[in-house]
């Protein structure tokens, strides 16, 4: 596990520190000034080294001149904020600093409020390169507020709140958010505001928070004092893309090293202890991964799952275990990752051994569809989509035809995950392409998939794209009523099925106003079996109601319809006789696949099909383990036929 982990016991009204602090800490002057090698100097530079000396600026139309260092502030504000989850009885906070002069203290302590008195719980080392501190809580009560304080010594301070489960909530709200434009620095005043009104339950950072490819340190920070204000005081899960690990685009390749600045040989350009800073500073706060097993250059992984308020959310890595491109298929286009002859053959990149999310990813996914453990729904969150839902890139006329930095490739990859995701009825987050589009899905033909709610740019002044059919006609199956001339049934340009049901397109990439960037909301109502996908501008007042939404927003879905197969058969109704919901499983003898693993809503359920035949129906009060019926035929009509299962 990375980083000084302090692990202690919290019960109520007492706090038991179970470890003592370790003294490994060394003051600044101390320590490597190019923790990353001789050979990278200017790599995090920002926050390294005799970082509180002037410079002199290196490039642009001020070469030469003095530059005042950037992360120099006010002593008593070093400690810049805090990120936190909670889930099953842990608790697990990353507290982020700016970088410490030499005479400073190196030991930051974690507190609860009792009372009126604020006990300390812990002590953990701050953290160099990076210069983070990292606490974990075992038996963590969650059902009540807990006010927090990092602390400094007597230095600097941050405070917050570590919030109750909301189990008890019929509507879980997730705010999701990604690329951070850098070229549009200072405060999201806009955002922040509406956020704290709309008061979600989770923070959803998909990626990009930074920009500032080589001072990661400069560029984290810059993101949390944006939004410390909400992060204070709810569950954030941040995940790092491309650009937090100082890529233009990223194919992880199971961690091994790229010989490119574009990185389209597969691996991670930088040091890998770069690398690992990255992920240490973003995702240590997370609950344990499914598998903690480092990927190659000792990186690690950080795929896990995070319960909040009944709703289970899966969070992968797409990057990591990804195959690139160059060497691997043809090129058929400018660049390794780039397709514009319209005449290719879509099977030609498509090339066994590729891979996606990875083995080891497919097996956290079909785990976690089978456990229901504390959740009513789930969701699946990810950096980027699982289809190509763009047709210009960069500017407004600027086609591309393919792109495989996103998860529409390689296909037969993208097919395992949405046939897994679809498993649990779960829809997916994301966000990277910098336009806000919701598709649904298709795996062997169009809409018998999962939902899919992209987030717009948090500021989109990086990369504009666009969704614009070359035909300009809607697809098959559009939208109706929809204020949208382009939805309905497409294939995108690597021959995946997608159906495009809203997308905000920039008017004008120019104009701040006109550039579609914003953020996302995705409302899970638990009471009636759906979610709601929002989608609103980065000015927007969200006191004006839903007009103030792009148009084609907003959007309400069945959580059910995340599976969009036909229905031709049912099984016999389930009537539940000690509980008012349980997890079904339906097996299809012949092949041997698991169709859907779900929690029903209600004491009974009639369990559907998509092909007649022979199935297994398995019941469980979170997982189903306990075998109801062998060898049972699918009925072409509702059955009056009805078991009655005890749920253990």
């Amino acid at each position: 596990m990375l980083g000084t982990i302090r692990r202690y016991s919290v019960s109520i009204g007492v706090i038991l520190l179970l470890v003592s602090t370790s003294a490994n800490g060394r003051a600044a002057e101390e320590l490597n000034p190019h923790p990353f090698g001789a050979e990278n100097p200017r790599l995090d530079s920002d926050a390294t080294g005799d970082w509180w000396k002037p410079t002199t600026v290196e490039r642009g139309a001020n070469k030469g001149k003095p530059q005042e260092p950037r992360l120099l502030v006010p002593r008593n504000e070093v400690v810049a904020f805090a990120l936190y989850t909670h889930d099953h009885g842990i608790l697990k906070l990353s507290a982020q600093l700016y970088p410490l002069m030499p005479d400073e203290p190196r030991t930051a302590t974690l507190e609860f409020r009792e009372g009126d008195e604020w006990k300390q719980a812990a002590e953990s080392q701050v953290i160099y390169p990076g210069w983070s501190a990292h606490f974990e809580v075992d038996n963590w009560d969650n059902s009540r507020d807990v006010a927090y304080r990092v602390r400094l010594a007597q230095q600097s301070s941050f405070e917050g709140t570590i919030r109750r489960d909301p189990v008890d909530k019929s509507t879980i709200v997730v705010a999701t958010l990604s690329c951070n434009s850098s070229r549009t620095p200072g405060p999201r005043v806009t955002i922040v505001e509406n956020l704290r009104k709309q008061d979600p339950d989770l923070l959803f950072f998909a990626g990009d928070q930074s920009y500032h490819h080589t001072q990661h340190t400069f560029g984290w920070l810059e993101w949390g004092v944006q939004f410390r204000d909400i992060l204070k005081d709810r569950p954030v899960v941040s995940i790092p893309d491309d650009h937090d690990v100082g890529h233009p685009n990223l194919w992880g390749a199971d961690g091994k090293k790229s010989s490119k600045a574009t990185g389209s040989d597969g691996g991670y350009f930088y040091p890998a202890d770069y690398v690992k800073m990255v992920e240490r500073c973003q995702t240590w706060h997370l609950p344990e991964p499914f598998d903690s097993t480092p990927v190659q250059q000792g990186i690690g992984v950080y795929y896990t799952r995070l319960r909040v308020g009944g709703v289970d959310f899966a969070i992968l890595e797409d990057r990591k275990f990804k195959t690139g491109p160059e060497g691997t298929i043809p090129q058929l286009g400018p660049r390794p990752d780039h397709i514009t002859d319209p005449k290719y053959d879509r099977t030609a990149v498509d090339v066994p051994g590729l891979q996606l999310l990875g083995e080891r990813q497919l097996k956290f996914l079909n785990q976690w569809t089978g456990d229901w453990t504390g959740a009513r729904m789930k969701c699946v969150l990810s950096q980027t989509a699982f289809c190509g839902a763009v047709h210009m890139h960069g500017g407004r006329n600027d086609r591309l035809l393919a792109d495989l930095d996103c998860n529409g490739w390689p296909q037969s990859g993208r097919r395992a995950a949405l046939r897994e995701i679809r498993k649990a009825w779960a829809p997916h987050l994301c966000g990277d392409q910098h336009l806000a589009v919701v598709v649904k899905h298709g795996i062997d033909d169009f809409g018998d998939g999962s939902y899919a709610f992209t987030s717009p740019a948090i500021v989109n002044t990086i990369y504009g794209r666009w969704w614009h059919p070359e035909d300009e006609k809607a697809g098959p199956h559009a939208v109706a009523n929809s204020p949208l001339p382009w939805t309905g049934d497409y294939l995108d340009g690597l021959g995946n099925h997608m159906t495009m049901m809203a997308y905000a397109n920039p008017e004008d990439p120019r104009d701040e106003l006109k550039r579609a960037d914003g953020y996302g909301i995705a409302r899970f109502d638990k009471a009636k079996g759906t979610v709601t996908f929002e989608c609103w501008p980065r000015f927007a007042n969200v006191d004006d109601g839903d007009s103030a939404q792009f148009p084609g927003w907003p959007i309400t879905v069945a959580m059910k319809d995340n599976d969009g197969r036909k229905r031709v058969g049912w099984l016999p109704e389930l009537r539940l006789q000690n509980s008012e919901s349980a997890v079904v499983e339906v097996i299809e003898e012949v092949t041997g696949e698991t169709l859907y693993s779900v929690r029903t809503e209600g004491a009974s359920f009639v369990p559907p099909v998509y092909a007649l035949g022979n199935y297994t129906i398995k019941v469980g009060k979170d997982r189903a383990e306990k075998i109801v019926v062998e060898h049972c035929e699918a009925a072409t009509s509702l059955p009056e036929k009805s078991i009655s299962v005890s749920v253990e």
